[in-house]
């Protein structure tokens, strides 16, 4: 019977290099300051403070450089004798990223958004619902952090690309695929679907990676 230990090295050790390929620069956990400022939280959980962003470079057949959260899917609240491969483990999620080279800013990206994630789900900030395919949301600024990227929101997707789910022996979790979007295109979202704003972005190459020099798609004259 696997430990929480045990499981989680699985995921990094085996299961993550197997789906993305090789890791760079360790991960980067969340800190106490991200709870703290971004969100006005002071009472932290020490565990979440072992959540964090991995980061994989290009392989011969990805040109990108994916960022993935570790942590969402590891079972904190469960016992091994407690485990179900047919439930979720923890919060069921972790969140995937790419870039077109690599950056600091996917992991900032990440790591607010696997913040949140914990938050909601421990009735933090209210009622609202965890982070889901379909949904959309602000970046909180351009998603570079610079002061030109047109790409201000973010939207969730179902990757198609790789294996949208994943197995562990506590449990099983989804991967939300995130990708920078601009508020046209959010709005364009909003009065059809996130799915037919995927399928346009993916169109014009604006998915699944996302570059923040990237125009606006102006698609709200497409439909």
């Amino acid at each position: 019977m696997s430990s929480l230990e045990e499981v989680w090295a699985y995921r990094e050790e085996t299961l993550y290099p197997a789906l993305f390929g090789v890791a760079r620069r360790g991960i980067f956990p969340l800190d106490f300051e991200l709870f703290s400022e971004t969100f006005a939280q002071e009472d932290v959980d020490p565990r979440w403070l072992h959540l964090g962003i991995l980061e994989y470079e290009p392989t011969p057949s990805r040109s990108s450089w994916l960022y993935v959260s570790s942590g969402g899917s590891t079972p904190w609240d469960a016992e091994p004798s407690e485990y179900n491969v047919d439930d979720y483990s923890w919060l069921g999620v972790e969140f995937v990223i790419e870039a077109p080279s690599q950056a600091n800013w996917p992991i900032r990206v990440l790591q607010r958004l696997l913040a949140y994630q914990v938050l909601l789900a421990n009735g933090r900030l209210g009622d609202y619902l965890p982070l889901d395919y379909g949904h959309r949301l602000p970046a909180g600024g351009p998603v570079d952090g610079s002061t030109d990227s047109k790409l201000t929101c973010l939207a969730i997707a179902k990757p198609t690309h790789y294996s949208s789910s994943a197995s562990l022996q506590s449990g099983k979790f989804d991967f939300l695929h995130v990708v920078g979007i601009t508020e046209q295109e959010r709005d364009f979202a909003k009065a059809t679907s996130t799915e037919e704003l995927i399928a346009k972005l993916s169109a014009n190459g604006a998915f699944p990676i996302t570059n923040p020099g990237r125009p606006g798609m102006l698609l709200l004259t497409d439909h």
